[in-house]
């Protein structure tokens, strides 16, 4: 081997192992002092990518997870607000059933109105003010809202939380006919049409209780539409029969010659007072209720007034004009009207529309003038008994509505966990591609250390060796 002193091969290896040493241990000291096994594309240019789009994922993850939360925390405000207004609606059933007792006066019954009345404020004011994040919940505007639960686009799920004030809860499409006709109703030829279901016939079976026109009656044809309800969603309710509006009650005696027949029933042998004022003319007509079904009064003109609760025919004869005068009734046969009703619109249609007490064609919407709780009073038996109605459909709207709470927030709580077990497994990924393995790292800077210090000692060794090419000169 020769000896040369222009070129120090031996130092220009050592110099380079040792600046391939010292880098090593540079990176070695950032890995250590970053956590990180990759601190720049350089290091691992495919695993920088990955563990960016880990990145995203995880952050994403965990900001769904809030979301989720945020989710569950609106759900929980609507429900508790919901539970008060259930009890609210408790109370004014509680109160309309109270008021459905024929015991309580005409004042008794307006105080409890006035309860009512106050009730049906505070059920608005809930609706109204029920407030999450300056988002007004239970008024009708949070519809089609949607909570992000996903760490990519387009991961949600939907919220639409009911209007839960007074106006809204139990509105339904609701009409009253007119009085029906007493014709039976017939399928031929589409008599009655709803929602493009033709209502059967009715027969003599459907009204056990009219003494005459039976199967023209409103019980009959209730009976032949909700036989239907199964297909068109709509039901019919009967209301109380009424001959009202008669002349006025005149002195006389009904006798073997002057009388009147209700239902059946022939109401004669006494002295009938003017308007009735001794109020013998109701009391006699009364005693014959359980056989005619029907109840007299007396209104304020001081006209006599037949109602059948139960909604039969009430047929009247006359047997002269003698009786007529005495009692203001005039021969005829008077039908009840119906309640249709259904939870979405309908139609009405048909040939003989008449027959069923409208005068055209219906397309009945939903509304709240007739059907919700803000329209409720108990002032009469009738409408403490539709006040109850109508506060039973909207306690099932809350129910309904709060159920879809409760599920929503159990979805919710299950979806949090999906994506914290998700974060998990995708923190962990990432952690095996990003970040330092400390031990070999150290291990690695040990060795690195040891290189170092030896490449240090081989290098001045080497530059010495031109010192040995002097000494041969001596």
């Amino acid at each position: 081997m020769g000896l040369f002193v222009m070129t120090n091969a031996s130092s220009l290896n050592a110099q380079r192992n040792l600046t391939a040493n010292s880098r090593g241990m540079k990176t070695t000291y950032q890995r250590l002092s970053s956590g990180l096994r990759i601190n720049s594309a350089a290091d691992d240019a495919a695993g920088l990518a990955i563990s960016t789009r880990f990145t995203s994922q995880i952050r994403g993850l965990n900001m769904a997870i809030r979301n989720a939360n945020d989710g569950v925390s609106l759900a929980q405000t609507a429900e508790g607000a919901l539970q008060e207004s259930t009890a609210i609606l408790q109370r004014m059933r509680e109160l309309s059933v109270q008021a459905a007792n024929d015991v309580n006066t005409s004042a008794d019954r307006r105080s409890i109105n006035d309860e009512i009345d106050q009730l049906v404020q505070e059920l608005n004011r809930i609706g109204d003010t029920t407030t999450f994040n300056s988002h007004k919940i239970l008024n009708g505007d949070f519809i089609q809202n949607f909570i992000h639960v996903g760490a990519a686009a387009r991961e949600r799920v939907d919220v639409t939380i009911s209007d839960a004030r007074a106006t809204a809860l139990g509105r339904t499409a609701l009409v009253q006919t007119g009085t029906v006709a007493t014709s039976a109703l017939s399928k031929a030829g589409g008599s009655v049409v709803i929602n493009d279901i033709t209502i059967r016939q009715t027969t003599s079976a459907d009204d056990r209780v009219s003494t005459s026109f039976a199967t023209g009656s409103a019980i009959a044809k209730a009976a032949a539409i909700n036989d239907a309800t199964q297909h068109t969603g709509v039901t019919a309710r009967v209301n109380s029969t009424l001959v009202e509006n008669n002349g006025d009650v005149t002195a006389g005696t009904l006798n073997e010659n002057s009388y009147v027949t209700i239902n059946g029933t022939i109401i004669t042998g006494f002295a009938v007072t003017a308007d009735d004022s001794n109020g013998e003319l109701a009391a006699q007509i009364n005693a014959h209720s359980q056989a005619t079904g029907v109840v007299a009064s007396v209104d304020t003109d001081f006209r006599l007034v037949l109602t059948a609760v139960d909604g039969r025919n009430i047929e009247v004869t006359a047997s002269d004009a003698n009786a007529e005068l005495i009692t203001g009734l005039s021969t005829d046969v008077t039908t009840a009207t119906l309640d249709l009703e259904s939870d979405l619109a309908f139609t009405v249609d048909g040939a003989n529309l008449g027959f069923v007490g409208f005068n055209n064609p219906q397309i009945v919407g939903v509304n709240s003038v007739n059907s919700s709780v803000a329209t409720v009073d108990v002032l009469t038996r009738d409408t403490a008994n539709r006040a109850i109605e109508i506060i039973d459909r909207s306690l099932e709207q809350i129910s309904s509505q709060r159920g879809e709470l409760g599920a929503m927030q159990n979805r919710l709580e299950s979806t949090i966990n999906n994506l914290s077990s998700i974060s998990e497994n995708a923190s962990a990924s990432r952690s095996r591609i990003l970040d330092a393995d400390f031990a070999s790292e150290s291990a690695n800077m040990a060795r690195s250390s040891v290189l170092q210090q030896a490449g240090t000692s081989i290098l001045a060794q080497a530059n010495q060796a031109g010192q040995a090419a002097l000494s041969l000169l001596g």
